[in-house]
């Protein structure tokens, strides 16, 4: 079974910068799309950003373009969110998934998405 693992996140003033890695293992992502999403409690998961296997194409939401950017090293099976100017909004908790199909620009649905990793949490202070 594959398995992704997320790491780096923390706590960071408002304006600060944090860079999430999603480390796979298990299996070969190399070959897939990878993506980033973001949950509140009780809320569901929301897309964040996505990048094509070749790392050539990325995608954001309009909430995180411009701040994020989404990159890949498929010789180490990892992907990175880098995190700059962040805001509290921003607090939430960030989940790196491999998208099932190939469909590109890549669906925002979660249930496109089939392996998941555990989560990493990141607050933000004003």
């Amino acid at each position: 079974q594959g398995q992704l693992v997320e790491s780096g996140g923390g706590l960071v003033q408002a304006g600060g910068s944090l860079r999430l890695s999603c480390a796979g293992s298990g299996r070969t992502f190399s070959s897939y799309a990878m993506a980033w999403f973001r949950q509140a409690p009780g809320e569901e998961r929301v897309f964040v950003a996505a990048i094509r296997w070749s790392g050539g194409s990325t995608y954001y939401s309009d909430s995180v373009k411009g701040r994020f950017t989404i990159s890949r090293d498929n010789a180490k099976n990892t992907v990175y969110l880098q995190m700059n100017s962040l805001k509290p909004e921003d607090k939430d908790d960030y989940y790196c998934a491999r998208q099932y199909g190939s469909t590109w620009p890549p669906p925002r649905s979660l249930y496109e998405y089939d392996y998941w990793g555990q989560g990493t949490q990141v607050t933000v202070s004003s």
